[in-house]
């Protein structure tokens, strides 16, 4: 009995509230919008190219890895929580362990391990994801700038005369990538508007076109600020840097048409950065390329800020 005469146990409101907060972490957990088939990519999107499944698993590892060192840890503080709380004999003050290099030493060890073996893993997709030397089938530069994207296709196309590698419009970009430019590609282009939309979905920003199991190399220049161009099913993104340029490589593997988006705070207009990819035949790829002619976007817009002086020098060492 309490001490106010009452027989209800002062642990039973604890063990409501306890009850309570299990059950609301539960409907949390299971009241979401994945179903059983998307649990195992731990809230990534389906990947849509071929070296997309490498970092869905680098994410997927990290995540196993995660958990498990979480589980200990818990495991830990719920055993130290119950297994040395306070003694029933009242003891003030138990037994003091000043010293104890064993465990001092594990848990010493055990994150640098923990850190190595994340590293290593990182270190190797990394290398492999950004790795150009396999020669593209298709060469894209991404123009980003305040607030939408320009597509540069560095391609041979015609009705389309002139000389990627010679052009003016595109020397911000650095002679590394240009070596492997088609000759006399003429190219064409588009140029979006933060109010377009993809006829398809209605999705806002312009539409990057895309060639089905060719390999595209992303060339990435800026006209103003920092912008980060992501696909989002191609689990895949990079900063667009002014002065500086980046690029990558994937193989598209999917048919579709799927959202893009500005990934770095570039200004008060970034939310409306966003762009639309469509995976489509090479046939309908080439014919795409043909219409753009047709419409007089032939040539190239400016790729963007000329390379700063680091970046020339960079690019003389490589060379």
């Amino acid at each position: 009995m309490s001490p106010n005469g009452s027989d209800r146990s002062p642990r039973r409101p604890m063990r409501r509230k306890l009850l309570q907060a299990m059950t609301a972490g539960l409907v949390l957990a299971t009241a979401t919008g994945c179903t059983y088939k998307d649990f195992p990519r731990l809230g990534m999107p389906t990947p849509v190219t071929e070296e997309a499944p490498r970092i869905l698993s680098l994410w997927q590892g990290s995540w196993a890895a995660a958990l498990a060192t979480g589980v200990l840890v818990w495991g830990l503080i719920l055993w130290s929580a119950f297994f040395h709380r306070r003694s029933r004999t009242k003891v003030e003050i138990p037994p003091q362990t000043r010293y104890n290099m064993p465990i001092e030493a594990l848990y010493t060890v055990v994150p640098i391990i923990i850190v190595s073996v994340l590293f290593y893993f990182t270190a190797r997709d990394e290398s492999k994801l950004l790795s150009l030397d396999k020669k593209p089938d298709v060469t894209v530069n991404v123009v980003g700038f305040q607030w939408s994207w320009c597509f540069n296709y560095i391609e041979k196309v015609d009705g389309s005369h002139g000389n990627a590698k010679t052009d003016p419009n595109l020397a911000a970009i650095p002679d590394r990538y240009k070596k492997d430019f088609p000759a006399d590609a003429g190219g064409v282009y588009t140029c979006g508007t933060p109010g377009e939309r993809n006829p398809d979905t209605k999705n806002p920003g312009p539409t990057l076109w895309l060639p089905k199991g060719k390999t595209v190399r992303f060339v990435l220049t800026s006209r103003d600020v920092i912008h980060s161009f992501w696909v989002v099913p191609f689990l895949m993104k990079q900063d667009v840097i002014p002065g500086h340029t980046n690029s990558f490589q994937v193989t598209p593997n999917h048919e579709g048409t799927f959202l893009g988006k500005c990934a770095e705070l570039c200004g008060v207009d970034h939310s409306r950065m966003l762009f639309n990819v469509k995976v489509v035949s090479p046939e309908r790829y080439q014919q795409h390329l043909k219409d753009l002619a047709k419409n007089g976007q032939t040539g190239y817009v400016p790729a963007g800020i000329e390379q700063t002086s680091p970046e020339k020098n960079r690019e003389s060492n490589v060379l």
